[in-house]
């Protein structure tokens, strides 16, 4: 299981980020339960034992600073503990109560070994914002293993496997103790007040984190590691690159900690609605969700679609992000978001598609019957082409993910996708018609692309002896999770023990399989002839339904800008953008010419050795134009990264001619002095090719209807829509920020 992993040369980088823990009792009442686990705790085996190292007390008495150094037992090999010379892991731990405010701050990090490994970790206790009377839970955690006699690999996967589990176990003590105070009657203790205490309290014994949420790592317990010449850092401070990583990690984390709430989860959310995750599930989740939130503002998908794309590429983030990516954008190039609103079935469809949704199965997931066996596809094809087809079966994917929502709510447990029962009766070699197969496959690669994870099972009924071939031509473009959850049977093999009764209430098997209950599912039949269509028809029909979007895409090479231009007649109108960057990163400008721009002149692509089919290049700033004379720049330069999705406009100062240029970014030169930022040649190493490529959208808007939109907008109380009556943009922006320059004012949010 991968969290977030970064490698460059020999260092390995694991970070954790956990969901919000919520205990419904007092903070005061958490904190007498968490002194209790101290000094020895029998369910923490591995804590061995802690020594205070400092103490400081405030003069009111409200803040309690403790510095203590820990001891933990790591359940590691016994050859490795032989070899790094060590028995017990030791710990710095620093701990900030602050009884006025009611918070616990905790951070701690390994005392030895860590010029070879550094392990981080930073904790919150703090009261629920919504509920005085509930405490909130926290923390982050990273692991950076520089190198360890040969054995980097064993010791991450030791300490990720422990951490995982203590991190499940550490509510579990919190509330063990809980428990037991119950039991004692200590159903609740005072609040910290200045006039309750005594001008010098006595010091707390326990204000130490639990040794269950620190990473166990083997690290020496006899010397602290001594630093080499080449990790002391010059200077009079004589600071260490150890611990200029461990402040850079300290702020990484408390940023972190201290998001805003839309970028966190409660981990109650995440079992009700979202299912039993692990500890390291979680985190990533967070983790994808919280990159999301930052770079495509107002077009964040739902948290369960988030975890559909997590899960097939086994939490991975960074392959996942990738393919979510490109499923974000395809949808909005395609405004599949509006398919359900927008998509009506023709009729040859509703009379011959034999398919429908009937009820749902034992687990409470929908569930689709298709009659494929009884489904002319010939004739569909023939009679609607390959585009309608894909649109339908995109319409029913669509309607699946809102029936899961729904049945979630009505089964009170997460039900994130539904099962397809499959009826082969009737199959023969007309169904392998070779234009039928083609749609056939170029169906299931458009699914399993952009809808991963949502087949919970597939019941094949009855399947012929012809059924052998068609899985030979489609189970290579299904994945391998994916076909791991068909269930395939023959004949009446579905009727007997292990069949459909196992997966389906009986009182909903349908009656042509031998139940009781109608299905409204079309029997099907033969299209009509005189339904076909010519196949010139098709092809325009096909043609219109792909093409049919407001946004238009552009590859972007090194030299070689994009340019758009806007005629502003009236001054005071709104120039309004929204596009994606789907490769590379770009860099954006707007720029203002009395002069009209020369006509488009599209990039010589044979330059650079590149066709670019369906993204145009134009460029329309001549050589010899002026920057300050011929046109001005009306808007700073906004660098945007790849997968960054921006939206935003700007109000129009003078009439002319307004020029939108996406042009190639280009890393700026490291100075002799300066060492390159790790971020830096990370995205050096992804960029392969001096080529990005955007999709965009642009429209202008009347000064009147711009703000009648953004009255509208904030009489609802956000900046969640661009409202306008005649805009196709009022539906694709759905966050905006703005930001008054001089005389003319721009809106840009990612």
């Amino acid at each position: 299981m991968t969290v977030v992993a970064v490698s460059v040369a020999s260092t390995m980088v694991q970070k954790y980020q956990s969901p919000v823990r919520v205990y419904k009792y007092p903070f005061e009442l958490v904190m007498a339960a968490y002194e209790r686990r101290f000094p020895t705790c029998h369910l923490i085996p591995m804590f061995v034992a802690s020594d205070v190292v400092s103490e400081e007390t405030s003069e009111d008495g409200s803040t309690i600073k403790i510095e203590r150094r820990c001891a933990l037992d790591v359940d590691a090999p016994r050859l490795l503990k032989r070899i790094a010379g060590m028995d017990y892991v030791y710990f710095i731990q620093r701990n900030t109560l602050n009884r006025k405010e009611r918070t616990l701050h905790i951070e701690s990090h390994n005392e030895t070994f860590s010029n070879r490994v550094i392990i981080h970790e930073t904790c919150c206790y703090s009261v629920h914002p919504e509920n005085e009377d509930w405490t909130c839970f926290e923390q982050t955690a990273s692991l950076d293993i520089k190198s360890f006699f040969g054995f980097e690999s064993t010791v991450e996967k030791i300490a990720m496997k422990q951490y995982a589990g203590s991190i499940k176990k550490g509510k579990e003590i919190i509330e063990f103790y809980l428990k037991e105070l119950e039991d004692e009657g200590i159903m609740q203790v005072p609040r910290w007040s200045p006039s309750s205490q005594p001008a010098a309290p006595p010091r707390p014994t326990t204000l130490f984190t639990s040794p269950c949420v620190l990473p166990a790592l083997p690290t020496s317990p006899i010397t602290p590691a001594v630093p080499t010449p080449a990790d002391t850092k010059d200077g009079a401070c004589g600071e260490t690159k150890q611990e200029s990583s461990l402040v850079l990690q300290t702020e990484s984390l408390l940023e972190l900690l201290t998001g805003t709430p839309e970028d966190k989860l409660d981990a109650d959310y995440i079992k009700r609605y979202l299912g039993d995750l692990t500890p390291l599930q979680e985190s990533c989740l967070i983790r994808l969700r919280k990159w999301l939130n930052e770079t495509h503002k107002g077009k964040i998908p739902k948290d369960e679609h988030i975890l559909r794309f997590l899960r097939a590429r086994d939490f991975n983030i960074d392959k996942a992000r990738e393919i979510l990516c490109q499923s974000l954008t395809w949808r909005k190039q395609h405004q599949v978001d509006y398919l359900l609103e927008t998509w009506t079935s023709p009729l040859v469809l509703q009379d011959f598609y034999t398919g429908g949704w009937h009820h749902h199965d034992r687990d409470g997931r929908p569930l689709y019957i298709l009659r494929l066996g009884h489904m002319d596809t010939k004739g569909l094809v023939r009679a609607l082409g390959e585009e309608s087809l894909l649109r339908h079966v995109l319409s029913i994917n669509e309607e699946g993910l809102r029936r899961c929502e729904e049945n979630t709510k009505v089964f009170g447990r997460p039900i994130s996708c539904w099962t397809c029962l499959v009826d082969l009766e009737g199959l023969n070699m007309r169904h392998l018609w070779r234009p039928g197969v083609k749609a056939l496959l170029r169906i299931i690669e458009v699914v399993e692309a952009n809808y991963p994870e949502t087949l919970g099972r597939l019941l094949i009924l009855r399947a012929p002896r012809v059924f052998p071939v068609l899985w030979t031509l489609v189970s290579p473009f299904i994945d391998e999770n994916t076909r791991k959850k068909f269930l395939i049977y023959a004949g009446n093999d579905y009727q007997g023990p292990g069949g459909l009764v196992d997966y389906i209430d009986k009182e909903i098997i349908p009656d042509f399989l031998g139940g009781e209950c109608m299905c409204e599912v079309p029997e099907g039949g033969l299209v009509p002839k005189s339904m076909y269509r010519t196949p010139e028809e098709l092809e325009n029909e096909d043609v219109r339904l792909w093409t049919e979007t407001i946004y238009q895409s552009s590859s972007i090479f090194k030299g070689a800008p994009h340019e758009i231009v806007i005629d502003i007649i009236d001054a005071s109108s709104v120039i309004t953008w929204d596009f994606d960057v789907c490769k590379g990163d770009v860099v954006f400008n707007i720029y203002h010419s009395k002069r009209a721009a020369q006509a488009p002149r599209k990039d010589p692509l044979g330059a650079h050795g590149i066709t670019s089919p369906g993204g145009n290049n134009v460029q329309l700033i001549d050589k010899s134009w002026t920057l300050g004379l011929d046109y001005s720049m009306v808007e700073s330069p906004l660098t945007c990264k790849e997968g960054e999705s921006v939206q935003g406009s700007h109000i129009t100062r003078w009439p002319g001619f307004y020029i939108l240029q996406w042009k190639f970014h280009n890393m700026p030169a490291c100075s002799a002095t300066n060492l390159p930022r790790v971020d830096d040649v990370l995205a050096t190493l992804q960029v392969s090719s001096h080529k990005c490529k955007v999709m965009y959208y642009t429209e202008v808007l009347g000064s009147e209807d711009f703000r009648t939109a953004c009255y509208d907008v904030r009489s609802l109380g956000s900046m969640t829509s661009l409202e306008s009556s005649h805009s196709g943009f009022s539906q694709l922006s759905a966050a905006t920020t703005s930001s008054n320059q001089s005389q003319s004012s721009s809106m840009i949010s990612r």
